[in-house]
C-alpha cells in the first residue's frame, strides 16, 4: 500500500501528516497556553520527519488566545515548501463571551479570510466544512453553507473543499454542490463506527483523515493491541496509527503533539508495516 496520496488528484501528500490542536495550549483548544517555541519546534521537526499535510484551524487557540496555531505555523514554516499541504476548517464561531456558536452562510467568508491571514498566504489548499459538535448531526443539512464555502472556491480562495464530522447523507449532499476531496470524522482502532463511510470514500477516491487517531487523549488501551505492538517491538499508539494507515488507502492519519519526543514516536508509525496475522488479531 502507497505511503502517499493525492488528495483532489494534484497535491500529494505523505499518509502520516501532522495535527495542530495541542501545540496552542496544554488541555486541548481554550487551555493553558503552551510554550511558543515548543510549538515551533515541533512544527519544525515534523517537517525535517516528513510531515508535508498539516491540519489546523483558525480556532485551535490558547486561553485568551495567547497562542494561535495558525501563527505558529507561519512562524515556524514560512515561506512554505512548495510540497507543504495545509488544511484548515471552518465552522465553529466563538462569540465575545467565550462561547461557540455554529456558523452560518454569511460567516464563511470572514472565516475563510481570517485563515488566510493567520496563515499568511493567497489561497488555502483544503478548507473543511465541520458541522455539529463530537459526532454527525444527522438530517441537518450543510447544504447552504457548502455551496458558500463552494463560492470562495470559485473565486479562488479556496483549492479543495472537505466536510468534517458528517455521515453518508452528508458527503452525498455535499457532492452535488461541489468536488469533496477529503472527510475528517472521529475514527480509530477501538472507534469504528464510520466503516461506511470510509467505504463510500474509497470507492470515490475521497481521502478519510480521522481526527482523533489515537483515541482523543483517551489512551489506546487494549490487549489485542498490545500483543501486535510486543510483536513489532513497537508502542501500542504506534500499532494504532499503522492500524488506520493499513485500514484504506484513502486513510490519512493526523497524530498531533506538543512533544518532540511524542512526534518522533509517533512518525515511526509509517515504518510498521502490519501482517495478515495482525490484521486478524486486531479485527
Amino acid at each position: 500500500m502507497s505511503n502517499e496520496f493525492r488528495l483532489g488528484g494534484d497535491l500529494a501528500v505523505n499518509r502520516l501528516g501532522f495535527g495542530t490542536m495541542r501545540l496552542p495550549s496544554k488541555d486541548g483548544m481554550g487551555g493553558p497556553a503552551r510554550d511558543p517555541e515548543a510549538g515551533r519546534a515541533v512544527l519544525r521537526r515534523g517537517v525535517e520527519l516528513g510531515v508535508n499535510h498539516l491540519d489546523t484551524a483558525d480556532f485551535y487557540v490558547s486561553a485568551g488566545d495567547a497562542v494561535r496555531a495558525n501563527t505558529l505555523i507561519r512562524e515556524a514554516l514560512h515561506p512554505y515548501a512548495s510540497d507543504l499541504v495545509i488544511a484548515t476548517k471552518v465552522g465553529p464561531v466563538r462569540t465575545p463571551d467565550g462561547l461557540r456558536r455554529a456558523a452560518t452562510p454569511a460567516d464563511m467568508r470572514g472565516l475563510v479570510e481570517s485563515n488566510l491571514d493567520g496563515l499568511g498566504v493567497d489561497r488555502l489548499d483544503l478548507v473543511y466544512l465541520r458541522i455539529g459538535r463530537m459526532g454527525p448531526p444527522h438530517g441537518e443539512s450543510l447544504a447552504e453553507r457548502f455551496e458558500a464555502l463552494a463560492a470562495l472556491r470559485e473565486e479562488g480562495l479556496i483549492r479543495h473543499l472537505g466536510i468534517s464530522n458528517v455521515d453518508t447523507a452528508h458527503l452525498a449532499e455535499a457532492r452535488a454542490i461541489a468536488p469533496v476531496v477529503a472527510v475528517q470524522n472521529q475514527f480509530h482502532v477501538a472507534k469504528r463506527d464510520d466503516v461506511e463511510l470510509l467505504a463510500a470514500c474509497e470507492e470515490a477516491d475521497i481521502a478519510f483523515v480521522p481526527f482523533f487517531p489515537l483515541g482523543g487523549g483517551r489512551e489506546l488501551d487494549d490487549e489485542r493491541l498490545a500483543k501486535v505492538a510486543a510483536r513489532h517491538g513497537a508502542t501500542v499508539s504506534q500499532i494504532g496509527l499503522a492500524w488506520l494507515l493499513a485500514a484504506s488507502p484513502v486513510t490519512l492519519a493526523i497524530p498531533g503533539t506538543g512533544s518532540l519526543s511524542h512526534l518522533e514516536d509517533n512518525m515511526a508509525a509509517a515504518g510498521i508495516t502490519l501482517s495478515e496475522e495482525d490484521l486478524a488479531d486486531l479485527s
